[in-house]
């Protein structure tokens, strides 16, 4: 395969440089040998491949909704060069077997690594715990029942202490369900009850982030939590943060920038758990992101068929996609407001997550030796996002026909192109 010249990407903080890749990682520029790949890089800014640490990609079982190859094109579309596989397909992700067999499927169809989230409870079912231990020997790290809360405190305990042994860490969706009932459906507040829709209250979120950080704070153990979208949480992670406990946490595109009004249409394609929320919630968790009180950005990628997302609001599944447009999002709400710099966007989105799920060959500096795993973007660029050009399978995007950044050029995993515009393409 031929070596690949990247010229004049800017290097954020390093200025523009030209980069090498050979086999798979960056070397020195000077070291061109014959004949070349060259992409052009000029006016553009070169970031470490993105990490994604919450992504649905439905195989196996559910490949009416999304495929690991569909998943990871998406990814490849939006910058990512790593996808974490959360536990919730058929069957469940709770054996080492079944961890393997999603790991197999990246290998296979990948365009990008897939990396599996095994799951905290045997089905999900939060009574008995999954086989934690067999998971890590297959390189699982990150544990969780997303979807489903770990609600049982005694369990909670269990599993945090069970993965302190290897360095392991739960990632809670936090959902009280007796504050959440089964019917609730959006956010508690003046919109469901002039809708008639059932609501759950951020109560339902923040009472269990509040009992987690102090049992992680006893286990001395990795608690993640996942898609905060609610002011309380974020200041209960903040408090928790000053006293220590080893506690990160990741906020949804979609709750950085939309809000409960989405809903006054009933459309379900914004019933999201959990649930979008109003305004002073999007602007806390906005200001939590850019001061590190929230460390990440994850997609909930959550593709649908169609036969489960196009029904009454009250009987839709939950969840909405994510992976092409997290970028443009977190371009739009944190950049072009000032909020975070494109440095502060490589922590949030490829170093701190690829540090979370501890990924050795992730979010590693744009330099000699090391993987080549980056993402080209253009600032300036911005698109009508059309959901008919998507590489997922689903349709159910929330930004559909809403004007939107569009950065990612180019993408590549492990030195190889994963996804180009035709306008920039590799001679």
């Amino acid at each position: 395969m031929r070596d690949l010249l990247i010229r004049g990407a800017d290097l954020v903080g390093r200025g523009r440089s030209d980069l090498l890749i050979r086999n798979g990682h960056f070397l020195d520029p000077a070291d061109v040998d014959g004949d070349v790949n060259e992409l052009d890089a000029h006016g553009l800014v070169a970031l470490p491949g993105l990490v994604d640490l919450h992504a649905h990609l439905r195989e196996p079982g559910r490949e009416d909704a999304e495929t690991v190859e569909s998943g990871t094109l998406a990814a490849a579309r939006g910058g990512y060069t790593a996808v974490l596989a959360m536990a919730n397909t058929t069957p469940v992700t709770d054996t080492a077997e079944a961890a393997a067999h999603v790991a197999a499927l990246g290998v296979r169809d990948g365009h990008a690594q897939v990396v599996p989230i095994g799951a905290v409870s045997k089905g999900l079912d939060g009574v008995e715990l999954a086989e934690l231990g067999l998971m890590a020997r297959a390189g699982v790290r990150l544990f969780s029942d997303d979807g489903h809360c770990v609600s049982d405190a005694r369990l909670m305990r269990r599993a945090l202490e069970y993965v302190r042994a290897f360095d392991g860490a739960i990632a809670q969706h936090a959902q009280d369900p007796q504050l959440a009932g089964a019917g609730a459906c959006c956010h508690e507040g003046e919109i469901s009850g002039k809708l008639g829709l059932p609501g759950w209250p951020s109560a339902a979120e923040a009472s269990i982030v509040a009992r987690d950080v102090q049992i992680a704070e006893l286990t001395r153990s990795r608690l993640h939590v996942c898609h905060v979208s609610c002011a309380e949480t974020v200041d209960i992670i903040r408090w928790a943060k000053q006293r220590g406990i080893n506690v990160t946490a990741e906020v949804a595109p979609h709750h950085l920038m939309l809000t409960t009004n989405e809903v006054l249409g009933y459309d379900p394609t914004f019933k999201v758990n959990p649930p979008l929320r109003p305004t002073e919630h999007v602007e806390a968790v906005r200001e939590a992101l850019a001061d590190g009180t929230i460390d990440a950005v994850a997609t909930d990628h959550a593709p649908h068929a169609r036969h489960d997302k196009e029904h009454a609001f009250a009987d839709a599944a939950f969840g909405m996609l994510g992976l092409e447009t997290a970028l443009a999002v977190v371009l739009e709400t944190m950049i072009n407001s000032d909020l975070l710099t494109w440095a502060e966007v490589a922590k949030r989105m490829s170093i701190i997550p690829a540090h979370i799920a501890r990924l050795t060959d992730q979010g590693r500096p744009l330099a000699p030796g090391e993987p080549a795993n980056l993402v080209l973007l253009d600032p300036d660029a911005r698109v009508v996002v059309d959901r008919n050009e998507s590489a997922s399978l689903a349709r159910n995007n929330p930004w559909h026909g809403r004007e939107l950044p569009d950065p990612v050029v180019a993408t590549i995993w492990a030195g190889r192109v994963t996804y180009q515009k035709e306008s920039r393409v590799v001679s």
